[in-house]
């Protein structure tokens, strides 16, 4: 390098490391940023179960309504981060009307629920609320990681109702493709009894930590990335949006959390094909709607071998799996979502919403 560029990039360094120092400060002192802001009036809040619908952006409105379905581990926000940012408004703009089930940490009066509260009553209450809101006669399912799994268990029992589109983002469907959590809750070590009879639900943190454990380093890796970018705003903001995301886990119903453990975990019931509900067996062959599955190709949680067992097991003629670069969480926020999962969703959507 010549004595100039030298000089140059120095000069460069030494600013940057000057606003390290200082917006290193102001990150500490300053609040956590405020995601989820799409204006939305909320059609149900009943326990630990919320309905939303979104104020429309678009005077065109396509028939058929979205109902995005959360995981239950994490907050829907996911879906809805900062304008510009937001899987919601970008669905508002393309000119759907968008509906999402959301949860809220259940209490200790409520360890009681299991997957059949999820699957045939919250489910089914959400999808009837959203009919009646719109007076239309058939909605399309978009699930991501495991409200694509109470997605599929819904539509799996309820062939006979108004599913339009099924659409399910890094959903896992053998569970023993799953290898870290596999070892976790290996029945020979895991006593989801005990766990349950001492803390009512599946606590919080507990779920952090099994999540977190997948990649060991990657908080470490992610502070240092951070402290090189505490210069750049726009780093700093994703950073700050994503890691509070990450953070803000929910507990898990008790005898929800023992069934999913059991039947999922243990026995891999739904890819072996003898899940039942509420003594309802489930068949994924049931399920005729068009079908547009999405797995990302780095997905740490959901490993590929988890997933790429769905489509096939799906009676739809209409149906077709789509891997994506990107992570479990990358898939569907940030700028690589902006760019390759949204446009996709949008285009398949378009042509089934008529």
């Amino acid at each position: 390098m010549s004595e100039p560029d030298i000089l140059e990039r120095a000069a460069t360094e030494f600013e940057r490391a000057m606003q390290r120092n200082i917006k290193g400060l102001g990150y500490f002192s300053s609040p956590a940023p405020v995601l989820g802001t799409s204006p939305k009036d909320t059609l149900i809040s009943r326990g630990t179960l919320r309905l939303y619908h979104y104020r429309p952006l678009s005077d065109e409105v396509y028939r058929v309504p979205i109902l995005l379905v959360m995981a239950t581990t994490n907050r829907g926000y996911i879906f809805d981060m900062l304008p510009g940012q937001s899987l919601v408004e970008f669905l508002l703009k393309a000119g759907f009307d968008v509906f999402m089930i959301d949860w809220e940490a259940p209490g200790l009066d409520e360890s009681h629920l299991g997957l059949d509260d999820y699957v045939l009553d919250f489910l089914p209450s959400c999808v009837s609320r959203v009919l009646e809101e719109t007076g239309e006669p058939d909605i399309t399912l978009v699930g991501y990681c495991f409200g694509g799994v109470l997605s599929l268990l819904w539509a799996a029992l309820h062939p006979g109702l108004p599913l339009k589109n099924l659409v399910t983002f890094t959903t896992p469907v053998n569970f023993k493709g799953m290898e870290m959590f596999q070892a976790w809750s290996d029945k020979r070590f895991f006593d989801v009894d005990r766990l349950i009879a001492t803390h009512g639900n599946c606590p919080a943190e507990m779920l952090y930590s099994a999540f977190d454990l997948l990649r060991p380093g990657a908080r470490i890796a992610g502070n240092i990335r951070l402290w090189d970018n505490m210069w750049n705003d726009e780093f700093v903001k994703s950073y700050r949006m994503f890691d509070r995301w990450s953070t803000d886990m929910l507990p898990l119903a008790g005898r929800y959390f023992k069934e999913t453990t059991e039947q999922l975990m243990w026995d891999n019931a739904l890819f072996e094909g003898w899940m039942e509900i509420a003594g309802r067996p489930v068949d994924l062959a049931s399920i005729t709607a068009p079908f547009m599955h999405v797995v990302a190709e780095h997905d740490h949680i959901v490993p590929y071998e988890a997933s790429r067992h769905l489509v096939p097991m799906i009676g739809s003629k209409d149906k077709q799996e789509v891997v994506l670069k990107g992570g479990h969480v990358s898939l569907i926020a940030g700028g690589n979502a902006i760019k390759r999962l949204w446009p996709q969703l949008d285009l398949w959507l378009r042509e089934r919403s008529v």
